[in-house]
Formats: structure tokens, C-alpha cells, sequence
């Protein structure tokens, strides 16, 4: 009997598998297709409550990984999620911070060791479809490299995942969210002087992008998942005052780069399963 049709997903933090996922990973639960969400740390250096970052007083990463992976579980429910498998790795920690230096953290574990594990999952589900980031993207967070290297290691070594792909975000699409904030008068990352290299290869990920899927029916279950991570993101955050037009129009697709097939189906895509289905 042919294998049920099956999406794994490997992330790098909780709430990772709801803002670069979360539209497919419903939309396809929705259809009867299983989805595997992989999330490989407990996200130790997130904020702990009342936005309180590591090094300060009240953060505890202990208290703040048992936190996040609660709110992991509760988005992986909206989102309809089959199933969830935990690495347990430990957060690195943003780029620029001294704890990705620990011996412990996910970013110093050997490549090939991850890569065993995820090959084992991938033993056990057979999903026919990979999705991971984009580790030549504008993102470089020491864990989502880590999470997107391992998973393309252990893709190579299955020879049974029929296709792989890494998730994008359309660069235009931010300049979009960005300006309609300002004219807001919200508050937003300042990024009026972007890193020249961080544009450079945000704008040779777009250019790579394969695969859209139109996710606008699932935008209010993704935009749930999203706040189920209230830790993180709290309810008035910036996201929280998107226009609606403007989330649809750029938060109601999200974009992929297939790097490998085997299906022959025809580029460009609307569908991370063209080519699998009967």
C-alpha cells in the first residue's frame, strides 16, 4: 500500500514551525495530509515573561524552554500538526551573543549526529515531502543554518523523500509590512539601513523562489498559532498591528525553493505535493 502522503517540517525554535510553516502546515492538515513538525531546541533564549532577555534578572532558561515548548504544542494543535518530535537541543542564541559558544549549544553539535536523528524520523514517517529554511537566505541564525544543514545531510542520505524545499520570505513583502506600519505610526525594527550583504541574499533568495502556496483561507489559523507563542510574541507586538490588506496581500502566501525532486513536476508550483498526488 502506497505511503500515506506526509510533510515533515524541520525547525530550529518553537514558534518557527508557525511563521515560516504555519499556513502550509494547516492547509495540508486540512486536506487529510499528515504533517510532522521537528523542532530541534527548547528555546532556552527566548524572552522569559514581560519581555526580560538572557542575562537579566528573571530569566531562567529552564523555566522560559518549559514555557515555550507549551505554547509549541498549543500552536501545533491550532494548526492541526499530526505529529510533534522534540530534539531537545539546546538554543544557541542570536548570532551576535556570546552563549552560542557553549559546548551544549545546537549550533556546536555535530552536523552528522542531527542528521542521524532526523533520519530516523524520516525512517519512521516516510514523508514524501522535506521542508526546511533556506540556509543561503538572509536569516543566518547560528540554529536555523544548524536545523537546515542537518536536514538537507539527512535528505541526501534517505533516498526516499521525493522532494525538498526551503522556505522563503519574499523580501518585497517586508518592505511592504514595513511601510504601512510607519504610516501607522507603529513602532518596528529599525532597518532603515539594512546590512547590504543581508539584502544582497535576501534578494537572491526571492530570486530562487519555485513554489508559492496560496495560504489566505488559513491566515486566521496561522495568525493563531503565531499569538499562541504569547511569549514572544505578545498581543501588541508590531504583527499584532498589520493592516489586514496588507497581511493578506503578503502573509497569505508563503514561498518555497525546491531544491530536489524526483516527481517531474513542472515549475513554477501552487503545490508542495504536485507530482505525488494520485
Amino acid at each position: 500500500m502506497a505511503d500515506k502522503l506526509t510533510m515533515m517540517a524541520v525547525h530550529a525554535h518553537p514558534d518557527d514551525e508557525a511563521s515560516s510553516t504555519g499556513g502550509v502546515l494547516a492547509a495540508y492538515a486540512a486536506q487529510g495530509i499528515r504533517t510532522v513538525v521537528v523542532t530541534c531546541t527548547n528555546g532556552e533564549f527566548g524572552d522569559a515573561d514581560g519581555g526580560v532577555k538572557p542575562g537579566q534578572n528573571g530569566h531562567h532558561a529552564q523555566a522560559v524552554a518549559k514555557q515555550r515548548l507549551a505554547e509549541l504544542r498549543e500552536s501545533c494543535a491550532i494548526l492541526g500538526v499530526t505529529d510533534l518530535e522534540l530534539l531537545g537541543y539546546h538554543d544557541s542564541g542570536m548570532p551576535e551573543w556570546d552563549y552560542k559558544d557553549r559546548p551544549d549549544a545546537f549550533c556546536n553539535i555535530p552536523e552528522a549526529d542531527v542528521a542521524a536523528r532526523i533520519s530516523g524520523l524520516i525512517d519512521r514517517y516516510r514523508p514524501q515531502v522535506l521542508v526546511t529554511y533556506d540556509d543561503q537566505g538572509p536569516y543566518q541564525h547560528p540554529d536555523h543554518v544548524h536545523a537546515s544543514r542537518s536536514a538537507q545531510k539527512a535528505f541526501a542520505a534517505s533516498g526516499s523523500v521525493a522532494k525538498l524545499y526551503l522556505s522563503a520570505m519574499r523580501g518585497s513583502d517586508w518592505r511592504k509590512i514595513w511601510e504601512a506600519l510607519r504610516e501607522l505610526g507603529a513602532e518596528v525594527p529599525d532597518w532603515e539601513e539594512p546590512d547590504p550583504e543581508r539584502m544582497r541574499l535576501g534578494l537572491e533568495s526571492e530570486q530562487r523562489i519555485t513554489t508559492t502556496i496560496d495560504i489566505r483561507a488559513m491566515l486566521p489559523r496561522k495568525r493563531e498559532a503565531l499569538f499562541a507563542h504569547g511569549s514572544q510574541i505578545g498581543g501588541e507586538s508590531w504583527f499584532s498591528k498589520i493592516p489586514p490588506e496588507v497581511a493578506e496581500a503578503t502573509f497569505g502566501r508563503e514561498s518555497f525553493i525546491r531544491i530536489a525532486d524526483n516527481t517531474g513536476a513542472p515549475l513554477p508550483e501552487d503545490d508542495l505535493f504536485a507530482g505525488l498526488r494520485s
